[in-house]
């Protein structure tokens, strides 16, 4: 049983950086690929960021150049950060993780997080 659980969320003013924060509840859990997601207003959920087990990433096009994903050396954490944020980046935003036992290394399993709400003040 584990959770993820995301934080950093929060009002933003426009122009300003968003870092948001995914952790296992246990660190006998860990990361192998892991994604964030994004649901705003009007719009269907849109994936914004993935990292690929093999440390491979890809953004959405509304944030190229602005987003970044990483993961922590334990695995145990992953990160988004959006510099320069617009009010169109408002939205709740959810993380994905295909996470691994580290007592059962043989097979991985999808959690979502609970999503963090972020709004992009201008």
């Amino acid at each position: 049983q584990v959770q993820l659980v995301e934080s950093g969320g929060g009002l933003i003013e426009a122009g300003g950086s968003l870092r948001l924060a995914c952790a296992t509840t246990d660190s006998r859990f860990y990361f192998t690929a892991a994604s964030w997601y994004r649901q705003a207003p009007g719009k269907q959920r849109e994936l914004v960021a993935g990292i690929l087990s093999g440390g491979a990433t890809n953004y959405a096009d509304s944030v190229k150049g602005r987003g970044t994903i990483s993961r922590d050396n334990a695995e145990t954490t992953v990160y988004l950060q959006i510099d320069s944020m617009r009010p169109e980046d408002t939205g709740t935003y959810v993380c994905r993780g295909d996470i691994m036992d580290s007592s059962r290394p043989w097979g991985t399993f999808t959690v979502w997080g609970q999503g963090t709400q972020v709004t992009v003040s201008s």
